[in-house]
């Protein structure tokens, strides 16, 4: 009750939610194994001034505050822990502002990443994050926890578009960090501190990032590869030779096969694997044409390039469609999230593929070939105690042999508590100690999403 009568005082009516199960529906995001706790009360503030009131209630009250995106996220980061506010953000959903002389925008957090590409598409620019959930995650969630997607082999991740960000900290503080221009170098890069903390720093309410000019229609190139380790290292040798695609994904026999038998799409369904290519700007097709060669030259059959962009689209729709292939089997999908060096890459998939079969798992991969981030989907049945143990096991061989690479345990989904355990094999003492300090620097009281991240 002192929760509820500390918001009312300092909230609109409409800005709390009390309701059982619509604050069950707000207290989850996607991930797999992670529980959630029992959360409070929804809040959901329309500005910077309404979360600033729901942190200085929350302080009051001495109850935490787990902050939301859309909730596309896999990793629990955003799941409730009992007793807290959800702060859900989707109201804040304005595209501020759009500055096309210095191709900049300005976005509250509740902003749908394709709504923002859309409205600068308009004017020319473009946006180039793009995770899997482009079509429901939104642009606070994406800085949150770094999102990536196809086209970071060649634009990058979030982190690389964030240019300033407004955030409310723990203290009920409104912190303004970076400038609007392209170079500066006053003070602390505060503003990649809080890119990709996941709510554990402070509460995100409005985001100026960097556009670019939209770049011209990609040519595209899909090969099939009778083996994993030749693709692999006909993947390190496109990028050995100089080339720049602005898109490498790989998708692998079983997810091939899976898509086949919902999508049917004359698929090689006996290839171990099919890579799929773009290049843009200048001579792409000329680039498109050197890459598949290289495909050639390391034995790839059924090679073939195209330079209508809509046939491109229809060819990269095979990647996808591979997750909700297999939401049509009905069982429980977890995926993972690691990334290694590019030239690590043919080790890679060769050691998913033996973790499979140790632990007789159904283990179909994909993932950011030309970054080096695999996503394996582990695919089981929830409810046989037996075959989630093996699945845990498994999701953590795959972690151990990303690191064992030189790799990271989490490319761009981000840790949550989904791999929190696994924080301590990455990140060295020194680091760590540091890293814990500046929480607790920021958030002496553990007030924001406790349990998550570090």
């Amino acid at each position: 009750m002192a929760l509820l009568e500390e918001l009312g005082a300092r909230l609109p009516a409409e800005c709390i939610q009390t309701d059982a199960d619509v604050i069950d529906a707000y207290s989850r995001d996607r991930a797999v194994f992670e529980g959630a706790g029992s959360a409070a009360v929804l809040v959901m503030p329309r500005s910077t001034q309404e979360v600033v009131a729901a942190v200085e209630a929350a302080r009051a009250a001495r109850v935490p505050i787990v902050p939301r995106g859309a909730g596309t996220g896999l990793t629990g980061a955003a799941n409730a822990s009992d007793g807290c506010i959800v702060l859900s953000m989707h109201r804040m959903n304005a595209i501020l502002d759009i500055d096309t002389t210095n191709r900049t925008c300005r976005v509250q957090p509740g902003v749908i990443n394709s709504d923002l590409k859309i409205a600068v598409a308009e004017h020319g620019l473009f946006y180039p994050p793009d995770p899997a959930s482009v079509d429901m995650s939104s642009i606070g969630g994406n800085v949150a926890t770094n999102a990536g997607g196809l086209c970071c082999v060649k634009y990058g991740v979030t982190r690389d578009y964030v240019m300033a960000l407004e955030v409310v900290l723990p203290s009920g503080e409104v912190l303004r960090t970076g400038r609007k221009t392209i170079k500066s170098t006053t003070g602390l890069d505060l503003t990649g501190l809080f890119v990709g903390s996941e709510g554990i720093l402070g509460i995100i309410t409005e985001i100026t990032l960097k556009l670019v000019p939209a770049p011209s229609e990609p040519a595209t190139a899909v090969a099939y590869f009778d083996e994993l380790e030749p693709a692999g290292a006909a993947i390190v040798e496109i990028f050995t030779a100089g080339h720049e695609p602005s898109l490498m994904e790989i998708v692998d026999r079983a997810s091939l096969r899976q898509v086949e038998a919902v999508y049917p799409m004359e698929l090689n369904v006996d290839a171990a694997c099919l890579l799929l290519m773009q290049t843009s700007g200048e001579a792409s097709a000329d680039k498109i044409v050197e890459i598949a060669d290289i495909c050639r030259s390391h034995g790839a059959t059924d090679v073939y390039h195209v330079e209508d962009p809509h046939e491109g689209d229809m060819l990269i729709e095979v990647r996808r469609k591979v997750w909700p292939a297999f939401e049509q089997l009905g069982k429980a999908l977890l995926p993972e999230d690691v990334a290694v060096p590019r030239d690590r890459l043919p080790e890679l998939l060769a050691g998913i593929t033996r973790i499979a079969s140790t632990h007789n798992v159904l283990l179909p991969t994909i993932g950011h070939a030309g970054d080096g981030n695999m996503h394996p989907l582990l695919v089981f049945d929830g409810n046989d105690s037996e075959e989630v143990a093996r699945v845990r096991l498994a999701f953590a061989d795959i972690v151990h042999l990303a690191l064992s690479l030189g790799g990271t345990i989490a490319g761009e989904h981000g840790v949550g508590t989904l791999k929190r355990e696994f924080v301590e094999d990455e990140l060295d003492p020194t680091q760590l100690s540091v890293q814990r300090r500046l929480r607790k620097l920021l958030d002496p009281d553990g007030l924001l999403n406790p349990g998550k991240a570090l």
